[in-house]
């Protein structure tokens, strides 16, 4: 199973004090230097963490895959015509959030999400659709013809020892297996952490997981590189 790591959490650190320090790239790089496959970033529209600029250097430097979050808008799209990630995930967003905090409403959205993702993927650049694991939600990314999907588990994260994890587990793996014979290609994350990962990890229909603050927090402790290696260990079952 692949790992992308959001590198979100650096930049808010930085932004805290409006300095230069420490530096996305520079923990984009060391990510990488620890397995991960790939990096995420969600440049939000307020930009209250990662930077337009963190995105143009970023392209330049990494090596691994680039993923870009992204809300549902043409200001964004621009954006990413202009620096080409890999992949751009469209998730909801809100200025009064603390992150994101729920899954893309694509049923609702639908014209609007069609005609942005129509613009990236006539770019060549490639789009998920970040929605809460219910069957309605993945059979309206499929009518978009959008094949490639992360799952919302945020609310299994934060069940995670306790009676509902179980129920929000059986309901991920519900709608992996619908996913499966829609032929997506698969991804997950939200609020995964060093000890509520292995009953994801163990999912092996789900190709890559984005996890971001919980390493972040376990490299101010361990150092990033090692923090990523860690939890790279985890997701081999």
């Amino acid at each position: 199973m692949k790992l992308s790591v959001n590198i979100d959490h650096i930049a808010t650190i930085r932004q805290a004090r409006m300095t230069n320090e420490p530096d996305p790239v520079y923990a984009a790089v060391l990510a990488e230097m620890g397995g991960a496959d790939g990096i995420t970033v969600h440049l939000r529209q307020d930009r209250r963490h990662i930077q337009e600029r963190d995105v143009e250097i970023l392209r330049r430097v990494i090596k691994s895959k680039l993923n870009m979050e992204m809300a549902v808008s043409m200001e964004m799209v621009k954006i990413a015509l202009k620096y080409k990630p890999d992949l751009c995930t469209l998730v909801p967003e809100s200025k009064d959030e603390v992150t994101t905090s729920g899954g893309l409403d694509v049923i609702m959205f639908a014209d609007k999400i069609q005609e942005v993702a129509g613009n990236l993927l006539a770019a060549g650049i490639g789009v998920s659709l970040f929605i809460d694991p219910e069957i309605d939600q993945i059979k309206a990314c499929h009518r978009l013809g959008i094949r490639i999907i992360e799952l919302n588990t945020g609310d299994y994260a934060k069940n995670a020892g306790n009676s509902y994890a179980r129920l929000e587990l059986e309901k991920i793996g519900k709608a992996v297996n619908y996913t499966k014979k829609l032929n997506f290609t698969l991804l997950a994350g939200h609020g995964l952490t060093y000890q509520n990962i292995r009953p994801i990890a163990a999912i092996t229909e789900i190709e890559e997981l984005n996890i971001g603050h919980s390493i972040v927090a376990n490299a101010a402790f361990l150092g990033l590189k090692q923090a990523v290696a860690r939890m790279k260990e985890l997701l081999v079952c």
